[in-house]
């Protein structure tokens, strides 16, 4: 059966649907309580590290780790005080995600343009996973 609509056009629809954050921005706000970073990416992705201070959700559980009705839900993506700013390699993922969070009903979804791949090119702040693991067992 032939594809009707490829990659790169559910990719534009999203875009053109959600916002977008550039690095610049995302990291003038990673000290804002009212911002959770969202890494998307699979777990054999994150041998580089995340960025500083993200939460992980693969894509793959997203939906259901944001669904308060599903055995999976995550109560951090409960707290509508927060906006959840995803980001996955290279923006792709994290476009289609936050539009499918949007179509699930929420407003407080957008994403980094260009991903990870950006954001260390842009020299924004990392952790590894052994740094990360370490300062969320020191916050208790």
């Amino acid at each position: 059966m032939p594809i009707t609509k490829g990659f790169r056009a559910l990719v534009d629809e999203a875009m053109a649907q959600v916002t977008t954050y550039g690095v610049a921005e995302v990291q003038a706000r990673l000290q804002d309580p009212h911002v959770q970073i969202v890494d998307i990416r699979d777990i054999r992705e994150l041998n580089d590290g995340t960025v500083l201070g993200a939460f992980h959700a693969p894509r793959g559980m997203l939906e259901f780790w944001v669904d308060p009705e599903s055995p999976y839900h995550k109560p951090l993506f409960a707290d509508e005080s927060k906006e959840f700013i995803l980001f996955c390699g290279a923006g792709w993922r994290s476009a289609l995600a936050a539009k499918a969070l949007q179509d699930m009903g929420m407003t407080n979804v957008a994403h980094i343009d260009g991903g990870w791949g950006a954001w260390v090119n842009a020299g924004a702040p990392t952790e590894t996973l052994e740094a990360q693991k370490a300062r969320r067992q020191a916050k208790g």
